[in-house]
C-alpha cells in the first residue's frame, strides 16, 4: 500500500465520526472506521513483526487510530466508549492517555478541552533532558493508570525534542463460558523445539467454532467473550515452529477466509495462564507505513496543539498489558455427558501462536498480537 494511500485511509478513519449504539445499525462512516481499523492492524503488525528480537506482539488497532487522531478529529471516541464499555460487555479494557509536551511548549486551550472531552487525554509538560526524572515520572503514571499492571513503557527517551503519545491499557478478556479454576497446573511451554519454559495451564472442553486448515498445518479456534459481543480468535501451527510461515498467510483476506470455515463441535482448549505486557514505541513503524506527517519534523504541522508549527511527535508508545486467566460467565452443563462433547479436538496452546480480539458488532480489531515467549522459569532439558 503506497504511503499516501495509507495517510488516506488513516485520515479516513480517524475522520468517520461514529454513533454506535447498542442495537443500532452502523452508519456507512462507522463501517468505514472499522474497515479501516482492520487494514492498520495487519499493515502494523506486518511491520512490527519484521523487528529481529522481538517476541511479544500486543497492539490495539482502534486505540493506535485514536492517538494520532488527536490532532485532527474526535469522531473515534464513540466507538472506543463503545468496544470498551466494561459494563455491557462484562471485560476489563483500561486506557488511558496521555500527552507529553517538551517543557517549551504551551497548549491550544481548544485542544486541551477536545482532547480531554472526547478521548480523555491527559496532557502534561516535562523536561525530556532530564532522562531520568522524565522516564521515572512515564512510568509511574502508566502503572497508575493500569493499577500496577503495566510497571514499565521504556527504560529511556531517545528522542528529546518532541512530543510524546502514550497509550497505557490492561485488558483481561473474560470468557463467555469459565474454565475450571481448579484445573490449572504447570506444563512446558515450547519457545522453540530445544527452549521451553514452565507454565501455568488452564483447560477446558466446550463447543467453540473451530477450523484445521490441513493444507498449512494449522488450527484456528474462535472462543466467544463474555456477552458474546466480541471473540477471541486463536491460530496456531501443527508443531512449534518460527511463526514467521503463519505470519506472511495472515491477510485480512485469509482471516475472512478462515472464519468463514470455522465450524461449531466439541474442543479440548489448553491455553496458558499467563500476563504479558508489551511495549511498542510505534514512531518509526508509523512513519515506514507513510503516516509521516505527524512523526516527521520537517512536515508536522501540530498547531492546533501548540498554536504553532514547532512540535511534532518524537515518541509513540503503545503499552499494553494481556492478562489470560480463568475467570468467565457459568459453563453450559447441560451439554455434558452428551453426544455433542463426544470425540473433541484437541487446541493445545503449548507453543506460540498468533491472537486477534475481534469485535463482533463493528467487525473492528481491538488486538492483535503473538504470544512467542510467555513469562516462566526455564525448563531443564530432560535427559
Amino acid at each position: 500500500m503506497g504511503a499516501a494511500n495509507m495517510a488516506a485511509l488513516c485520515l479516513l478513519a480517524i475522520l468517520a465520526g461514529t454513533a454506535v449504539g447498542e442495537e443500532r445499525k452502523l452508519s456507512s462512516h462507522a463501517a468505514t472506521l472499522a474497515d479501516n481499523s482492520a487494514n492498520l492492524a495487519f499493515n502494523l503488525y506486518h511491520n512490527m513483526a519484521k523487528e529481529k528480537d522481538l517476541e511479544n506482539i500486543l497492539i490495539s488497532p482502534v486505540v493506535v487510530a485514536s492517538s494520532l487522531g488527536l490532532h485532527l478529529h474526535a469522531g473515534l471516541s464513540e466507538l472506543l466508549t463503545e468496544v470498551s464499555n466494561s459494563t455491557a460487555r462484562n471485560v476489563t479494557w483500561k486506557i488511558s492517555g496521555r500527552l507529553y509536551g517538551p517543557s517549551s511548549v504551551n497548549f491550544a486551550e481548544a485542544f486541551v478541552k477536545s482532547s480531554k472531552k472526547h478521548y480523555n487525554y491527559e496532557h502534561s509538560k516535562i523536561n525530556f533532558r532530564d532522562k531520568r526524572s522524565a522516564v521515572k515520572s512515564i512510568n509511574e503514571w502508566a502503572s497508575k493508570s493500569t493499577d500496577g499492571k503495566l510497571p514499565e513503557v521504556t527504560k529511556d527517551v531517545d528522542k528529546t525534542d518532541g512530543a510524546m503519545i502514550i497509550n497505557a491499557m490492561f485488558f483481561k478478556p473474560h470468557w463467555d463460558e469459565m474454565f475450571h479454576h481448579k484445573m490449572v497446573d504447570n506444563r512446558g511451554f515450547l519457545v522453540t523445539r530445544s527452549f521451553h519454559v514452565s507454565v501455568p495451564m488452564m483447560h477446558r472442553t466446550g463447543l467453540y467454532h473451530f477450523h484445521e486448515d490441513t493444507e498449512n498445518r494449522l488450527y484456528v479456534l474462535s472462543m466467544p467473550l463474555a456477552h458474546k459481543k466480541s471473540s477471541m480468535i486463536l491460530i496456531m501451527p501443527y508443531h512449534v515452529e518460527p511463526l514467521d510461515r503463519l505470519e506472511k498467510l495472515l491477510t485480512r483476506k485469509q482471516l475472512n477466509s478462515w472464519l468463514g470455515k470455522l465450524e461449531e463441535r466439541a474442543v479440548a482448549v489448553s491455553l496458558p495462564k499467563v500476563s504479558m505486557e508489551v511495549s511498542h514505541d510505534l514512531q518509526k513503524h508509523l512513519g515506514e507505513l507513510g503516516l509521516t506527517e505527524a512523526v516527521d519534523k520537517t512536515k508536522a504541522d501540530l498547531s492546533n496543539i501548540s498554536g504553532k508549527k514547532d512540535l511534532y511527535l518524537a515518541n509513540v508508545f503503545h503499552a499494553s498489558a494481556l492478562e489470560w486467566d480463568t475467570h468467565g460467565n457459568p459453563f453450559d452443563t447441560s451439554i455434558f455427558g452428551s453426544e455433542k462433547l463426544k470425540d473433541p479436538k484437541l487446541f493445545y496452546a503449548d507453543h506460540p501462536f498468533i491472537f486477534l480480539v475481534k469485535d463482533n458488532m463493528t467487525d473492528s480489531i481491538l488486538f492483535i498480537g503473538r504470544l512467542q515467549r510467555p513469562k516462566g522459569e526455564k525448563m531443564r532439558d530432560e535427559l
